[in-house]
């Protein structure tokens, strides 16, 4: 490849990156550790997702919200999720601001690790889902993403997540 070449192919790189046609690694897309922000669900913000959690039993342990687009090939599979969230649980209600990549069809996957050992112990942990599909002992796989997709488009989308615990 000749240096003026060279130049060209590098310069229209870097104008594409600024001008934003080009897209990250799409590993890069995927688990992102953010902190809550609300500014991120205020007026004129998005798009993003307020994510109302209810029935939290207790004020222990940690609580962790997690985005997956929501189509089949990513929804709650090992490492495909987008953003998540955690924070020491508080029983009640809680809310966090979910935001999201673009407008798009996306789902929410919450637990509760009550005694906060980072291991899913059936018998005192809780979930739950956005859209929420029924969950219990006796249905442990996953509902099918599209019992749990929702739309977002530019704004902020509200939604309300009911917590379950055996």
């Amino acid at each position: 490849m000749t240096r003026r070449l060279k130049t060209f192919t590098g310069l229209a790189a870097t104008a594409a990156i600024a001008a934003g046609t080009l897209t990250a690694p799409a590993a890069a897309q995927y688990r992102q550790k953010i902190t809550e922000n609300p500014a991120k669900c205020a007026a004129g913000a998005g798009p993003a997702v307020r994510v109302t959690i209810t029935g939290i039993k207790e004020s222990s342990g940690t609580i962790r919200v997690q985005s997956y687009r929501g189509t089949k090939e990513d929804w709650l599979e090992k490492g495909r999720w987008i953003n998540r969230m955690e924070a020491p649980a508080r029983a009640g209600t809680m809310t966090f601001c979910m935001p999201v990549p673009r407008p798009g069809t996306y789902g929410i996957a919450v637990r509760h690790d009550v005694n906060g050992n980072g291991e899913t112990d059936i018998f005192s942990d809780g979930g739950a889902m956005s859209n929420n599909p029924s969950i219990n002992i006796f249905n442990l796989g996953k509902p099918s993403y599209k019992k749990t997709a929702f739309n977002v488009g530019s704004g902020v989308e509200s939604i309300s997540i009911r917590m379950r615990y055996r």
